[in-house]
Parts: C-alpha cells; structure tokens; sequence
C-alpha cells in the first residue's frame, strides 16, 4: 500500500538568485548587461579593430585629444600625440579643414639567456577639425614638443579690425 504525501511545488530560483518582486531594478539591468555582451563577438575583445561597432568608432580610439582655445587675437590647438616623434606627424590644410595625420610604429627586441621578447605595436590616426572661418590661413604655425602638438592659428586682420566690444549695462 503506498502512501500519498502532499509535496509543495514552488518556483525555482533565478540563476541570478534575485527575487524580482524585492529588487526589480536589478532584473533589468542583467538583461541590459546581456544583450550589451551579445553585441560583441568574442574574437572581437583582442582584436585590432571593434568590429560589432564599425570602423568609425575603431578609428577614434586612435585619434588624438584635441583642445582648441581663443586667446592672443587667434587661436591655438593643442594635440596630445605621446610616443610620437615631429617626424611622423603631418598637418595639412585644405578647404578650411586643418588635418592631422600621423602614424606609431614601435619595435622591442629583447633577448636574454632564459627568454627572448619580441613585441610590435603599431597604428595609424587621422583628425580633422573644421576651422573658425576668421583664421588667416597665410600665418599658420605648428610646433612638437614632449609629445604635443601646438598649431597657432592667428585671426585675420579684418577678422579682429570687426570685433566690436559690447558694453553691458547694469539691471
């Protein structure tokens, strides 16, 4: 004779072990995290390109910081280009759009008695910014140094002959 025993059945916890009804936020977010992970291909993560993003975003992380400030009747953009020396730099100028182009190629070679270590990094940038339209193109100078370079881009003599100084009143 068997005996029949009453069994609760309740729901299986969640892989992540987080009840929804207490943190409901953090169920969301886990499926936010997995299709973020989804987009990816695995090969991706050591490759050198991104290729789930597009060559657009993988041509950024390559381009360098750039500041771009008014002061001393012109402009002056800074680009910070660490490990890089004024020979493999090159700005140009054309159609108001001031480029600049460079390249990094390292090489280390290192032997010793227990190991040898060989390693290559190299890569290529390319920035364009678009110029005030005031900037006298005829007097344009780049300097490099400790891995910066400064472009002076002076404003046209029309340019600061046409600014106008604008008193402000008190309320």
């Amino acid at each position: 004779m068997t005996k029949n025993t009453q069994v609760s059945v309740s729901q299986a916890p969640r892989a992540s072990g987080l009840d929804p009804d207490i943190w409901p936020g953090f169920g969301n977010l886990r499926s936010e995290m997995d299709r973020l992970f989804e987009v990816f291909e695995p090969r991706g993560w050591f490759g050198r390109s991104l290729p789930a993003l597009g060559q657009d975003l993988a041509a950024l992380r390559l381009a360098p910081a750039v500041d771009l400030v008014e002061k001393n009747g012109g402009y002056e953009l800074s680009a910070e280009l660490p490990g890089l020396d004024a020979e493999n730099v090159e700005v140009k100028l054309a159609g108001g759009v001031l480029t600049i182009r460079g390249e990094k190629k390292e090489a280390k070679d290192e032997e010793r008695k227990d190991y040898h270590l060989s390693e290559r990094r190299w890569g290529s940038f390319l920035r364009q910014i678009r110029l005030p339209e005031d900037v006298d193109d005829s007097k344009i100078e780049a300097s490099f140094a400790n891995g910066v370079l400064t472009v002076s881009l002076p404003k046209s003599e029309k340019a600061i002959a046409a600014e106008k100084k604008i008193e402000i009143r008190a309320a």
